[in-house]
């Protein structure tokens, strides 16, 4: 019988950062991932919770996709958009 290695080894002695780093997660991606999925826990919710009554379930409904949309964004495009907003601007001269 022949073995396989799945995947080199890694040490990760030096703890959470190198497992983060290997995962490809920064601290700012950490924690937009966790607001995305608290969001789309929310929006779950919101959904499991609609009423009988045709108009208010379709206001709720869309309220939730709606919600469940910002969660899905967020976790996707969550890191690059709040990188713009931290980086600061490092010149001191404005340009010409």
């Amino acid at each position: 019988m022949r073995d396989f290695i799945l995947a080199k080894p890694i040490d990760m002695s030096d703890g959470f950062k190198d497992f983060f780093d290997t995962i490809g997660l920064t601290g700012s991606g950490l924690v937009t991932k966790a607001i995305a999925a608290v969001i789309a826990i929310v929006a779950f919710k919101m959904l499991m919770q609609l009423s009988n009554d045709p108009k208010i379930a379709m206001r709720k409904g869309a309220m939730a996709m709606g919600t469940l949309f910002v969660a899905v964004v967020l976790a996707l495009y969550g890191p690059t958009l709040f990188s713009t907003v931290t980086k600061a601007n490092t010149s001191s001269s404005p340009k010409d």
